[in-house]
């Protein structure tokens, strides 16, 4: 697949661009450079000048908050299809988050200054923004009520069911899942220690919602739907 085409599939996988057109799409990937990052740098810093967004090809970053006292928040993990960085380059104001790969990256950079000429000339992608932007902001509040409020186990049932969307398992079977990163960077995402963490999963594992390998979980969704609402109890 030529590396224009690899854009605008990728592209269109995104929430922001995915409503656009193909022509729109072709025009909008022509603004994309390729990128690279190797596991452990830092992409971009909080109060960083927003002057790129990345749209994820290949790799993990992680996405977090660093407190005064030095306590580390990662709130997500992207993957290969997902576009990060995209609130400080809508605006060209500071970053708001710390951004560092957890595996080699290879992502396509679009400047802040390139976003601003889509926003005026594709008035579709602006719609799309506001509305990506609506659903981001509803799911860092659900997150963070989910640590204020809810026992590890029951954000853990939330966040593995999250990661599993809408598969479903036959009947008697559960669902492979496969993390790609550490169980140190599931903690972080949960805001757990990776003790109390490893104490859920065995909870989870002891009523039957997953099965533990080394590289993998097999999760059962309806076990952890239980978990999850159980919150409401």
């Amino acid at each position: 697949m030529a590396e224009a085409d690899l854009v605008e599939a990728l592209l269109a996988s995104t929430e922001a661009f995915g409503a656009l057109e193909p022509e729109d799409l072709a025009i909008c990937a022509k603004a994309f450079r390729e990128v690279h990052f190797d596991s452990g740098r830092m992409l971009f810093a909080v109060g960083d000048p927003g002057s790129m967004a990345y749209l994820l090809a290949e790799g993990l970053v992680r996405l977090a908050l660093t407190t005064a006292s030095g306590r580390e928040l990662s709130f997500r993990v992207a993957g290969p299809g997902e576009l990060i960085g995209e609130i400080a380059a809508f605006d060209s104001g500071p970053r708001t988050a710390d951004a560092t790969a957890i595996s080699p990256v290879r992502a396509y950079g679009i400047s802040a200054a390139d976003f601003d000429h889509l926003f005026e000339t594709r008035p579709r992608l602006a719609r799309s923004v506001i509305h990506l932007l609506c659903r981001r902001l509803r799911a860092t509040t659900d997150q963070l009520e989910g640590i204020a409020l809810h026992k590890i186990e029951v954000r853990l049932a939330r966040f593995l069911l999250g990661l599993l969307g809408q598969r479903t398992a036959p009947p008697g079977r559960r669902l492979s899942l496969e993390l790609g990163y550490s169980q140190s960077e599931l903690a972080r995402l949960v805001g757990s220690s990776r003790s109390k963490l490893n104490m859920a999963l065995g909870v989870l594992e002891d009523a039957g919602a997953i099965k533990r390998t080394s590289d993998r979980l097999f999760c059962d969704p309806a076990m952890l739907a239980q978990f999850a609402d159980s919150a409401d109890d």
